[in-house]
């Protein structure tokens, strides 16, 4: 009995071990449709409230749920990621989903990340308001156990799930793509509402105008 617990104590110790030792990285997938500072915002006060090692932002390939008369090609919404979060070492673009090309269960993205990248521990962010339609996600019992599920609160939304999720107080930012698109289409300005860069590559494709 002594030993089995000696045993026991000793793959427990190792299991925490191996767990200290993993990367913690979070993913915001999304269209970014354009990006901008409320996505931002949100990757930043994860990581930090996290103690995240990296946050990886990741383009859908082809947007889900957009009408198709507003959706740009993905080469241009990585490009503005990329503006995006140029300057913020702790951000970085994942682009699974993009290259491998129309829609993506979130599962199967995860599983081939997890694969490749074994030394990771994945946390995935979602808005408060997606946190009721766990249950309707795609082999969300098995994805749960790939990913943390990391709720960014919104006035509005209790935090009860049947699915574990780390909650994140996140200052509430006014913002969004569609904002952002209307803004454009009745040519008005979008300064402090994207990035700098986002601005200037907006207006040198030309995008959103009509």
């Amino acid at each position: 009995m002594v030993k089995i617990l000696e045993r026991t104590s000793t793959q427990v110790a190792t299991e925490m071990a191996a767990t200290a030792k993993k990367r913690r990285i979070g993913i915001l997938g999304g269209t970014f449709n354009p990006p901008h500072l409320g996505h931002l915002v949100i990757a930043d006060q994860v990581a930090t409230q996290l103690g995240l090692d990296k946050v990886l932002f990741m383009p859908d390939a082809e947007p889900p749920h957009v009408d198709r008369k507003l959706t740009i090609p993905a080469k241009d919404r990585v490009a503005m990621v990329r503006a995006a979060i140029k300057d913020n070492p702790r951000f970085d673009l994942e682009l699974t989903e993009v290259e491998r090309g129309g829609r993506s269960y979130t599962y199967d993205t995860m599983v081939q990340l997890t694969q490749a990248h074994p030394e990771n521990q994945y946390y995935f962010i979602i808005g408060g308001d997606m946190v009721a339609y766990l249950p309707k996600w795609y082999r969300i019992d098995e994805l749960t156990k790939l990913v943390q599920f990391v709720g960014v609160c919104r006035q509005g939304f209790n935090r009860e799930s049947p699915y574990p999720v780390l909650w994140v107080d996140v200052p509430q930012i006014g913002i969004s793509s569609t904002m952002v698109r209307e803004q454009v289409r009745r040519g008005q300005s979008v300064r402090y509402l994207v990035p700098t860069m986002v601005d200037l590559y907006i207006k040198e494709h030309l995008l959103y105008r009509d």
